[in-house]
């Protein structure tokens, strides 16, 4: 593992709680059979809205008369073995670290042998609809991510 968001791959791999799981349909895969790497991004974002519900932070996102938004400020895939049309995978998700209006949440994914089969990262910053600014996060939604990371 060569991803710099990795210092020990063991550690890093314990602290991961909670995963959602996906199957690799014949449309995400190229004419060799491999999954095509844009649909890991899409599985990032499965995931990590399955996590926020979890959690118990989607609600207030998603409700028509709320103030804030998350919003995906930057995103990377280090593809570590090679996934193919009809495999199961968990793909893992944790927050890792928390800011002051962000959050940056790993990824791993693993496949039906538990062998690792791609990793990665991203930061997510909640906003303010009206200004498209960044907005802090509460006392309880850090709280919430604090639970998570520890």
């Amino acid at each position: 593992m060569k991803a710099k968001y990795i210092e020990d791959i063991a550690i890093w791999e314990q602290d991961f709680q909670f995963y959602s799981e996906v199957s690799v349909r014949f449309s995400e895969t190229d004419m060799y059979g491999h999954l095509n790497n844009t649909v890991t991004f899409a599985y990032f974002e499965y995931a990590r809205i399955e996590y926020f519900k979890h959690i118990q932070l989607m609600n207030d996102w998603l409700n028509p008369k709320g103030e804030k938004i998350p919003v995906v400020a930057d995103l990377q895939c280090d593809y570590v073995k090679q996934v193919f049309f009809d495999e199961k995978l968990r793909i893992y998700v944790k927050a890792n670290s928390i800011g002051s209006s962000s959050v940056d949440i790993h990824y791993m994914a693993k496949n039906e042998k538990s062998e690792i089969v791609f990793t990665g990262r991203g930061s997510i910053v909640q906003i303010d609809k009206k200004n498209g600014r960044a907005a802090k996060w509460s006392d309880e939604e850090k709280e919430v991510f604090q639970k998570s990371i520890n």
